[in-house]
């Protein structure tokens, strides 16, 4: 709705007496038009055309978007034969023929050009082509609220809350018969309270309607309404509607006239049709008798909550689709800060639900219980008992339709019945809004016309009048004067009749003495109140019953009363208790209180009618402090009357000033509510007495000081209340909404010339300002005083004028004179030096002191905002040709604002709780003088601020944040640029920085006046020439190097002074007056020490959120995190060959606290490519090559570290939502440009673009990209994005991440182009390659990838030489990176690939002579990825052979040469190892088998160790990532053998030959060191070497094999000592030290490999047939694991019902299986070792490791049966040996020997019992006992009851001596294990004692004495001794004792017999 209209037209009768003051203002506050300061040069900025504005960002290709195109289907794989058979030596084959396959489409221009200049010139035009113009338009908004952003306050609006409109549809009762007429409104249970006010409808037909045409004289049609806008600001479960119906007046009680409606039905309508006839005549005949009274009949209730939460869609985002105004303006809304609406708030949004119908049931009223409280309890018995309470059902029901309100509703009529904009051309049926009566307080502002009065009759009791009166009603009149003919016609009338009536009457309550209303009477308050306004009430019996021959009146007069409105000038409103007069009215009565004439009063003057008055008027305060204030203000104005009074006293001319003073005083301790709602008002009198000199009793009064106090302490008390809403900068809303749309300088020449007493309209003369919403004061005053009108969208639109508005008329004739008399004061302003009110506010803020000046300062932001908006209008008058910018303001008040700027300063350094906001408001402050004041003025208040700021005081970090955030408020200036770059040379600095707009074409110092390399460092000379960027810079290269005072401060200081950058270089980038290149380029050049700075802190860039490490070799994709080893980072840099040590830097180093965070460093980053990619391109070319090497170097680091920065991440619909990316969706954070141009800035043009036509993405535009419009902030949680939302920002991501790329790619070609001019050739070249390889790891756009192919074939024809004779690693990751973009699916990928791959190989023949090399390297490479790579494209590789081969066929130069058939050959060769790879794919479900593939793989490699050691390598890295660390480290071993062979064939060194394995062996027959191109790798070196070692070191510690660690360091630590590396050395012993730490504290508690025996049966298994292998599996394995997963995978390969697992581990009869299946036999096997073994095999470790022989047990009888008696049982041991010793390369091994042996059942006792005595020693003996393991296996021991337990046993074997002498020593041995065994017993039991609880001492007991009962019992076994086993032995002689020797002690052949 528009908020400037005048409401005054509505008064149809309105006295024509001119207005009150008060009154007057207050319109004139309505109405006036916003004054709104903005700048000139902001608005200029759209003037300026957009670069690349129609583009439509191109969506950019990434192989990992792209699906391949023919997914072959998994083959189930066949089972060739992989055993071991030493005479293979390859499983290679190459029967594919290259030449069948089509040749992709190669690149044309490969060999073209004549000339390196002329390809650098062909690539640097295609790089440029096509490019994105703003770089930040593509990068996600940075992650905070911005301080150089003065958010906009919300523009005065009139209060809505959440909007809901319901509409009735339906009224039904079973019978119709007399017209029924409803009223409904909302009320709050939980308040108890009425929130909106009455709406009156019906549904009456035309014929029900005829019944009262006597008493209707005509229908309005804004009272046929039958739907209703309700507004709730606090929603709630307990809201509840109300509709109650009522009737006509009739004879008899409510329930007698109720009964026809609950008998009647309309299912009967034939039978009672007779009787419906009659009540309609009856009905129709009170209708016209009594029509004019009603009586109440029924009611019913809807929970609003229950009614639309069906459909409540609790997410909120369509919201503003659905209902734009109520969730936007909301927000607007102060909110209460009380638990109860922040919990409403959450729950309750009543603006995303769609339409819902509810209908109810009506309830018989009673007639006792009319009121609201009555209305309370029943709404409270309804909710407790869900509705069970009983009541009296009156059959029928009401259907309500309640849905969010639409943008528009055609017909909709205000409170005041005043029709909103947009008003349709047909007249729909009228929508009424309803007025709300908020439960809570609603904090704002009056800003439209409202003058309302609601009066309640509550109760009248005449129940001790001894008369016949019981139908009671009252007529309620608002009069002017006592006649008759003074009742206006202002209260609002009901449905179906006049808009306004003379009088109303209240329904009446059949036979009741002592009624209770629930009526409401509305009343439209005249402008002006007088003494004679009043309500008039006349009390009257009403006769239902016409008696015979009776015509008298229907109404019996009982008495009057009335209420003076005004009481002492003031309103009355609130609970009323009125006397009843019985005579006629005494003249003059109105004059009086009702308690005053002498007259017969009913009841003796007693109370008897109670009523209350509520106003809802924006023109009357309701405050006795404010109308205080007001009444005393206006009798300034003119000649006044004394005394005068105010209130209830008379002020005497002498008091005046005192009272004033004291008003003045006073204001503050008026209600927190009023004193909002009339804040605009207060304020504006306060202002305009600060100014105006006051003539009181001939004496000058200067209120000027205590005004300005009353004004800091209103100030005080809004941003001290905790209900009241304050920005992100801590300002409160509500002041600066006052400040930015309502303040303008206050009037004071008006009163000057004003008559006394005039009164009259205010005026304004036509302002230079724009305005916003409201127009200028001239059209606004013709337009709106003639306009009934409010408008929702455009204001400006004027109506015809209706002829009621007579009033209209009177106050437009005043407002033009009024107009010419301003004018005349403005020119008096000119020309007369007069106090202004700037100067005086400045004044008052310097001499201000104690409380008051302290409360200056803490809102300083309110003043200076105060001042800078008074000095604007003062700007705005003044000449600017005739006065000069240095002289717009006086000496006097630049003083003034000196001190108050160092007084800022002062409290930011004491007082650091203020500081910031201090801090903040004195930067904006400045930043506004900026435009006002002369600039050498302000800048030299920025030095001293600078001076004063460094004080030592504070500590560091506080001062650099507080000089932060002040600058970069600064800068956001917007002629900051032409500040900034304006001198030439420090010299030309005038004292004063005048705005220059010639400073946009004033030249840079050209690049001769001083070193390139200069223009890079912050100098000084840098910041005289450049004085606000050169303190920015100081700032963040200070943040950045300063010493760290804790983290979190440290990180917040950092974050704030990048991003303090960032914001200005992204303000740069999105200004439209800086598109253009060479602006850009200038700009750039400002910011050349930036680069400087980013390379100096390149230490601190955190990239650990990145994929710098993650190679894309494999091509597959990105690893489980669980799956990839914690490699320490040093060591894979010594392998991988990262380009530059970054990773082993940080992982050294460890994570510093000075550690940037990665948000933080991608926006720093993206600062450093703003400048780069923007700056001069000869000038960067010319610093590169003035740069020292060592900078040079970082530089390329600081490139590749950009490259993982911005690197693309996989973004589609389903990825996005489940895995957060470094490249995260930061909180919405606004613009600079936004603010400054108010668009939707480059990113949100272009999201549009993207978009196209997308509906969704216009409405959501704002809420999504203008969070300084919005306030709302979208998190990365959210997990609802739409599918169109996902592909815009991969379209987005995508194209930074391509766009970051070539600008990186730009640089590298300047850095190589300047190399012809450096010292350090190929340091450079290298350094530039290492780069570009990085790039190429990377997941990058088809885009950059064919830039980046284009720039690598440049350097090759450029630097070939270099690469190809010296840089070895680098030509092996050159050959990688490009093979494995030829197996891409992507064609354009592909096809650069082939180009430089064959580029490669033909420069290596014809230039560097050196092909053997690259072909040994490019084998390698495919080997690598091959073995890597688990979804290698075979296809794709296959076709990018051919097109190489066609390259070689088509290349006229090169066919009189070998290097076709050589490329064909090399080719051929790759195809082979391709080959093997497809068979490698087909187990990839099959581990085991996968290893024995690339086993064999490896073996057949003898001869080429480069490839051996590759697939080694790779069969590393599989291991690895199945997490076998042990078999991935012996590979590794492995590998490092080989290397260490080949070493010692270079140079015999004793450490070499240590390491040597025999199965590594290369000899020199097969192999020559010497040849060309052989272990030219990086490993093939002793650092290489030391870093295979020291990876693999890692990995057995990962695998927890601490001891293989010791024996790995054992090998390195010669070759460390050797090369004399002590760093190396104290880290290597370092590792040690954990290792033997974890050793003892883990030892006993590791878990080590689980060993199964498989074997494989049946002729389906191919070779594999009756092979059997150990299998390793993880510790703690289960045998259904291990089975369950070998019997998956085999039925996969041949079908349901072929495999069978035997279950059993006896031997297989191969006769007894079915050749039609295949039969696997998993057992469980154990190591196994020999007695002696056991001696060197103590310790857990050496238990596990070496592992050879394995053995397993069968239970068998001789009967054939596995288990039997214990005599008769028998045990199989079986000892398998297999070919390599666990851990190997791989997790299973042949077996190659089985042994056999049986143990008779004496000896399986033996073993048993020997088992137990163990158990009992290792129970009873432990470090930490466990009494619970102890008793358990005591239990097992000593008890009797054990079946087959040790005294069966005993029995059994030692009960009788065996007649067979055979078994003498085995039963000799049973004897003494049992001997053993009954030893350990007792030490167990005696242990036992020690450990018991009290509890357990009868357990102890009973153990006790089941183990001496199992002692006795054995005793006479035990001591049986067999007489032959104990012959004496012969002593031997005396003459041999000294020869004495151990195997003297054996027995002898000849002793035994």
């Amino acid at each position: 709705k528009s908020v400037t209209m005048l409401f005054e037209c509505v008064c149809l009768y309105v006295s024509r007496v001119e207005l009150d003051p008060h009154v007057r203002d207050c319109v004139q506050s309505y109405t006036q038009p916003w004054l709104v300061v903005s700048r000139r040069s902001i608005h200029r900025l759209h003037s300026f055309p957009r670069t690349d504005a129609n583009r439509v960002l191109q969506r950019q290709t990434f192989e990992s978007d792209v699906e391949p195109d023919n997914q072959e289907q998994e083959k189930s794989p066949s089972l060739p034969a992989l055993c071991d058979d030493t005479t293979r030596t390859t499983l290679t084959c190459s029967d594919f023929n290259l030449r069948v396959l089509q040749p992709d489409r190669r690149v044309e221009s490969l060999l073209r050009f004549s000339s390196p200049e002329e390809l650098d010139r062909f690539n640097l035009e295609a790089r440029n082509s096509n490019r994105y113009g703003e770089l930040f338009g593509l990068y996600p908004p940075i992650d905070e609220v911005q301080p150089s952003i003065r958010p906009i306050p919300d523009c005065p609006k009139e209060h809505f809350g959440q909007r809901i409109l319901v509409r009735c549809q339906t009224i039904k009762f079973e019978i119709e018969i007399e017209p029924l007429f409803a009223t409904m409104a909302l009320y709050d249970l939980k308040e108890k309270k009425k929130i909106s006010e009455n709406v009156h409808f019906d549904m009456n037909s035309d014929q029900m309607k005829g019944f009262l045409r006597a008493h209707t004289p005509h229908t309005d049609p804004s009272t046929l309404a039958r739907s209703a806008i309700f507004s709730i600001s606090y929603p709630s479960p307990d809201i509840y509607l109300v509709i109650r119906i009522e009737k006509v007046l009739q004879q008899g009680e409510i329930g007698d006239c109720a009964e026809p409606y609950m008998v009647l039905k309309e299912s009967d309508a034939l039978k009672n049709r007779d009787k419906v006839e009659k009540l309609k005549n009856q009905a129709e005949g009170f209708c016209q008798r009594l029509g004019r009274y009603r009586m109440p009949f029924a009611f019913a209730t809807v929970n609003i909550m229950s009614a639309i939460s069906s459909t409540l869609e609790r997410d909120t985002s369509d919201t503003d689709s659905i209902n734009g105004r109520s969730s936007m303006e909301k927000k607007g809304l102060p909110r209460r800060n009380s638990d109860r609406f922040s919990i409403m708030e959450d729950n309750y949004i009543l603006s995303g639900f769609k339409p819902a119908f509810t209908t109810c049931t009506f309830i018989k009223q009673e007639g006792e219980r009319l009121s609201d409280e009555d209305l309370f309890k029943f709404l409270a018995d309804i909710k407790r008992s869900s509705g069970q309470r009983r009541v009296k059902i009156i059959p029928g029901f009401l259907r309500l339709e309640v849905s969010p309100v639409p943008e528009t509703v055609p017909g909709c009529l205000c409170p005041e019945l005043i029709p909103v904009k947009p008003v349709s051309e047909k007249n729909p049926r009228a929508v009424k809004e309803v007025l709300e009566f908020p439960s809570s307080e609603v904090y704002v502002p009056h800003n439209i016309y409202q003058n309302l009065l609601y009066v309640y009759p509550l109760r009248l009791n005449l129940s001790n009048r001894l008369t016949s009166a019981r139908n009671i009603t009252v007529k309620i009149q608002f009069m002017s004067g006592e006649d008759p003919s003074c009742a206006m016609p202002v209260i609002f009338g009901k449905s179906s009749g006049p808009e306004f009536l003379q009088e109303v009457y209240t329904p009446v309550t059949y036979h009741n003495r002592s009624p209770d209303f629930y009526d409401e009477i509305k009343i439209h308050l005249p402008a002006r109140l007088t003494e004679k306004h009043h309500l008039l009430f006349t009390f009257y019996h009403i006769s239902c019953q016409q008696k015979q021959n009776q015509t008298g009146s229907l109404e019996t007069l009982i008495g009057y009363s009335w209420l003076p409105l005004l009481n002492n000038d003031r309103l009355q409103t609130g609970q009323q208790c009125l006397p009843i007069i019985l005579d006629k009215l005494p003249v003059n009565y109105s004059l009086h209180s009702p308690e005053v004439p002498p007259v017969k009063w009913l009841e003796n003057h007693k109370g008897l009618f109670n009523l209350e008055l509520q106003a809802v008027s924006s023109v009357q305060t309701q405050d006795s402090h404010l109308e205080r204030f007001c009444t005393l203000c206006h009798a300034l104005e003119g000649k006044t009357i004394f005394p005068i009074r105010v209130g209830d006293e008379k002020i005497s001319e002498n008091m005046f000033e005192h009272e004033l003073k004291l008003s003045i005083i006073s204001l503050s301790s008026s209600g927190l509510e009023p004193l909002v709602l009339f804040l605009h008002q207060v304020l504006d009198k306060l202002f305009r007495l600060i100014m105006q000199p006051m003539v009181i009793a001939g004496q000058t009064a200067n209120l000027a000081q205590i005004a300005f106090e009353s004004v800091v302490s209103v100030v005080n008390s809004l941003h001290n209340s905790q209900e009241l809403a304050k920005d992100h900068q801590g300002r409160n809303c509500l002041l600066a909404t006052y400040l930015y749309f309502v303040f303008r300088l206050p009037d004071t020449q008006h009163e000057i010339h004003t008559s006394a007493g005039t009164g009259g309209l205010m005026a304004h003369p036509e302002s230079r300002y724009s305005t916003l919403t409201r127009a200028t004061a001239t059209t606004v005053g013709f337009m709106l005083l003639q306009s009934r009108i409010r408008s929702s969208s455009n204001p400006d639109i004027p109506a015809p004028q209706s002829p009621e508005d007579a009033e209209v008329n009177n106050i437009l004739g005043k407002l033009i004179s009024r107009m010419n008399e301003y004018a005349n004061a403005i020119s008096y302003l000119h020309f007369s030096r007069c106090l202004l009110f700037h100067e005086e506010l400045a004044l008052q803020m310097v001499v201000s002191t104690g409380v008051c000046r302290e409360n200056v300062y803490k809102y300083a932001w309110f003043f200076f905002e105060l001042l800078v908006k008074s000095m604007s209008q003062h700007v705005s008058q003044l000449d600017k040709k005739a006065v000069s910018r240095r002289n717009r303001f006086s000496d006097r008040f630049k003083d003034d604002i000196t001190t108050i700027v160092n007084t800022c300063v002062f409290i930011c350094l004491q007082e650091l709780e203020q500081a910031e906001k201090v801090n903040i408001s004195l930067a904006f402050f400045l930043y506004d003088l900026m435009s006002l004041m002369d600039r050498g003025f302000v800048f030299q208040l920025v030095k001293n601020y600078c001076n004063q700021m460094a004080a030592k005081s504070v500590s560091m970090s506080t001062l650099i944040s507080m000089r932060l955030e002040f600058l970069r408020v600064l800068c956001s200036h917007e002629h900051y640029l032409n500040l900034s770059l304006f001198f030439s040379n420090p010299a030309s600095a005038p004292a004063s920085p005048s705005p220059s707009t010639s400073s946009q074409t004033s030249s840079l110092c050209s690049f001769q006046d001083h070193k390139i390399a200069a223009m890079f460092d912050l100098s000084q000379d840098f910041k005289q020439r450049h004085y606000l960027t050169g303190l920015l810079l100081t700032e963040l290269s200070t943040a950045l190097d300063m010493e760290s005072e804790g983290l979190v401060t440290f990180n917040v200081l950092q974050q704030k002074a990048i991003n303090a950058t960032y914001s200005l270089l992204c303000a740069h980038d999105l200004d439209q007056r800086c598109s253009r290149p060479e602006v850009k380029a200038k700009i750039a050049a400002l910011y050349l020490p930036l680069v400087g700075i980013i390379i100096d802190s390149i230490n601190y860039l955190d990239f650990t959120g990145t994929a710098l490490h993650k190679s894309r070799k494999s091509g597959g994709p990105e690893e489980d995190p669980d799956s990839i080893t914690p490699i320490n980072q040093s060591v894979a840099m010594a392998i991988a060959g990262n380009p530059f040590n970054t990773l082993a830097r940080n992982a050294l180093t460890g994570k510093t606290s000075n550690m940037l965070t990665a948000e933080t460093s991608r926006n720093l980053l993206m600062c450093f490519l703003w400048i780069i990619k923007n700056a001069d391109q000869n000038l960067i070319q010319r610093w590169n090559v003035d740069v020292p090497s060592s900078q040079l170097s970082r530089l390329l680091e600081l490139l590749a570290i950009c490259i993982s920065c911005f690197e693309y991440r996989v973004k589609t619909h389903q990825s996005l939502l489940h895995h957060s990316v470094t490249f995260k969706k930061s909180l919405v954070t606004a613009r600079l440009e936004e603010a400054l141009l108010g668009g939707i800035g480059a990113r949100g043009e272009m999201m549009k673009r993207v978009g196209g036509n997308d509906r969704t993405l216009g409405q959501r535009e704002n809420l999504r990209w203008r969070k300084d419009l919005t306030q709302w902030r979208q998190t990365n949680d959210r997990q609802d994005k739409s599918k169109a939302e996902l592909d815009q920002e991969a379209i987005i991501s995508g194209n930074l991440a391509t766009e970051t790329n070539l600008i990186v790619l730009d640089l590298l070609e300047m850095i190589v182009q300047a190399v012809p001019l450096a010292d350090c050739k190929d340091n450079v070249v290298g350094g530039v390659l290492k780069v570009l390889l990085h790039s190429l790891t990377c997941n990058q756009s088809t885009t950059f990838l064919s830039h980046c192919f284009s720039t690598l074939r440049a350097l090759i024809v450029k630097f070939g030489d270099l690469l190809f004779e010296e840089e070895a690693e680098q030509c092996a990751d050159l050959c990688q990176k490009v093979l494995h973009y030829c197996s891409s699916c992507v064609d354009g990928n592909r096809s650069q690939a082939c180009a430089t791959l064959y580029l490669i190989m033909r420069y290596s023949y014809s230039s560097a002579s050196n092909f053997s090399r690259v072909k040994m390297q490019v084998t390698m490479s495919l080997a690598s990825l091959v073995g890597k790579s688990s979804d290698i494209h075979e296809e794709y590789l296959r076709r990018s052979f051919r097109t190489i081969l066609a390259y070689a066929e088509e290349d006229t130069e090169m066919q009189s040469t070998q290097l076709p058939s050589q490329v064909d050959e090399l080719l051929r060769n790759l195809n082979s190892i391709l080959s093997d790879t497809v068979k490698m794919k087909e187990f990839q479900k099959d581990p085991e088998m996968l290893m024995d593939l690339m086993y064999r793989i490896a073996k057949g490699y003898q001869t080429s160790p480069d490839l051996r050691l590759t697939w080694l390598q790779n069969m590393a890295e599989k291991h690895n990532s199945r997490k076998c660390f042990t078999e991935s480290a012996m590979c590794l071993v492995h590998a490092a053998a080989l290397v260490a062979e080949y070493l010692s064939m270079l140079e015999d060194h004793k450490y070499l030959r240590e390491l040597c394995l025999e199965e590594s062996a290369v000899s020199d027959d097969i192999l020559s060191p010497d040849e060309d191109g052989v272990c030219s790798g990086r490993y093939f070196t002793e650092s290489g070497l030391v870093g295979l070692l020291e990876q693999a070191a890692e990995l057995f510690s990962n695998g927890r094999l601490y001891e293989a660690v010791n024996e790995v360091y054992k090998v390195i630590v010669p070759i460390l000592e050797a090369h004399r590396d002590f760093r190396k050395l104290a880290s290597t012993h370092d590792k040690l030290q954990r290792a033997f730490e974890n050793i003892i504290q883990k030892g006993h508690k590791r878990m080590f490999g689980t060993y199964f025996r498989v074997g494989f049966y049946g002729c389906k298994f191919g070779d594999l047939d009756e092979q059997e292998f150990i299998y390793k599996e993880p510790g703690i394995t289960h045998l259904p694991e291990i089975s369950h997963r070998l019997e998956n995978f085999y039925s996969q390969c041949f079908g349901d019902g072929v495999l069978e697992m035997i279950k059993d581990s006896t031997p297989v009869d191969r006769k007894k299986l079915n050749p039609n299946k295949a039969y696997i036999q998993i057992t469980f096997v154990e190591p196994y070792f020999d007695d002696y073994e056991m001696k060197d095999r103590l310790t857990n470790f050496e238990k596990n490791f070496n592992l050879r022989r394995f053995m397993y047990t069968t239970p068998f009888t001789k009967s054939g049966r596995p288990r039997g008696e214990l005599n008769e049982q028998y045990k199989r041991k079986t000892i398998l040996t297999t070919m390599h010793a666990f851990p190997y390369i791989k997790t299973r091994i042949n077996v190659i020997q089985k042994e056999e042996f049986d143990l008779t059942p004496i000896e399986v006792a033996i073993e048993d019992m020997q088992k137990k005595t163990r158990e009992l020693a290792e129970a009873t003996h432990r470090e930490k006992p466990d009494a619970v393991m102890l008793q358990m296996v005591l239990q097992g021991s000593v008890t009797a009851t054990v079946n087959q337990g040790p005294l069966e046993v005993a029995q059994v074997f030692l009960n009788e001596i065996p007649a067979d002498p055979k078994l003498f020593r085995h039963h000799n041995k049973l004897r003494l294990c049992f001997k053993e065994f009954i030893l350990r017993c007792g030490q167990a039991v005696e242990k036992n004692k020690l450990l018991i609880t009290p509890d357990q001492k009868e357990y102890q007991q009973e153990m006790k004495k089941n183990y001496n009962k199992l002692r006795e019992n054995l005793r006479p076994m035990l001591e049986r001794k067999i007489p032959e086993l104990y012959k004496p032995i012969i002593k031997p002689r005396i003459e041999n004792r000294d020869s004495f020797k151990r195997q003297s002690l054996r027995r002898t052949q000849d002793e035994n017999s």
